[in-house]
């Protein structure tokens, strides 16, 4: 039988032999293609964490579950020792201010200083806002709307779809706001999610339009099979699979090291996600809720980050 894993080195193969050579938004230039997809089974416990390099799958877990408290500050995420948001933070500080301070110093102001956390770690309306707090509009007279103190929660109003209508076919949520785009420290990547029920299972599917496919997409693709799992506990239901939908799909050219590293290896072993607790609700699950079992990935392979 073909390990899961292999999709995804095929699929990394075939973007760096074949895919186009584009200038991008970072200026560093990629390698892409347009539409690819994956498919995995979730189906007792499997989980699609990479073995050809480590995936840190609990920072993964923690930035799941800060989408799902609807905070857009890097500042929880930093106490917790995760780090993958602070590049754009710290580069619009760097540009606004002049002053060339490290990522440690600038973490560290951060976290020590709750004013400054509020006026340079926001990341402005970002995935959490548009997933639990997607603005609502309230009329007034004379045909004027403002905006109400508490918008839509999509994550609220799936779980009661899926429990109470499941074979709609509006099980979705979305983080593209177009009305919000600007504001945004980085639009949402990993866009739109939508599930569907059947046979006493919990499919998910994510449709990713940026898709960084060294460094984003294997947090991606955890992150998405742990909110399937999640949203199936609370809903009675198994997990079934994963489906991923890449729109651009690259790799950056400043990645060969990893990519030709990567490919050198082979994929092995059989990780396996469990809940270890069911929480009152979606929002109330925590990192220790969390364990992997049976993953011995190969070494971490480093790469830079574009911004």
């Amino acid at each position: 039988m073909t390990h899961y894993e292999q999709q995804y080195l095929d699929l990394m193969r075939h973007v760096w032999t074949e895919g186009a050579q584009k200038v991008d938004r970072t200026g560093v230039g990629t390698r892409s293609l347009f539409g690819a997809t994956l498919r995995f089974s979730l189906a007792e416990g499997a989980v699609p964490l990479l073995t050809t390099k480590r995936v840190y799958w609990k920072t993964a877990a923690r930035e799941m579950l800060w989408f799902l408290t609807g905070n857009t500050n890097i500042r929880p995420l930093v106490e917790q020792g995760v780090h993958i948001w602070t590049d754009w933070p710290l580069d619009k500080y760097r540009k606004a201010t002049g002053e060339e301070i490290s990522l440690e110093a600038f973490e560290r102001r951060i976290i020590e200083d709750e004013r400054f956390a509020l006026d340079w770690g926001d990341l402005g309306p970002v995935y959490g806002t548009q997933w639990v707090n997607w603005p609502r509009y309230e009329p007034l007279d004379g045909g004027v709307y403002k905006r109400a103190s508490q918008g839509h929660n999509q994550i609220a109003a799936l779980v009661d779809g899926i429990k109470n209508n499941p074979g709609s076919r509006r099980l979705l949520f979305t983080g593209w706001n177009v009305d919000e785009l600007d504001e945004m420290a980085l639009p949402p990547c990993h866009m739109t999610y939508q599930f569907y029920v059947a046979d006493g299972k919990l499919s998910g599917l994510l449709f990713q339009r940026s898709c960084d496919l060294a460094l984003g997409v294997p947090f991606n693709i955890f992150s998405a099979a742990l909110l399937v799992r999640m949203l199936a506990q609370q809903c009675d239901l198994e997990p079934g699979e994963l489906i991923w939908n890449g729109g651009d799909v690259h790799l950056y050219l400043n990645h060969a090291e990893l990519v030709e590293a990567q490919l050198q290896r082979t994929p092995s072993g059989a990780p396996s996600l469990h809940l270890l607790r069911r929480p009152e609700s979606v929002f109330d699950y925590r990192i220790e809720d969390f364990e992997v079992r049976d993953y011995a990935p190969q070494a971490h392979i480093a790469a830079p980050v574009a911004v």
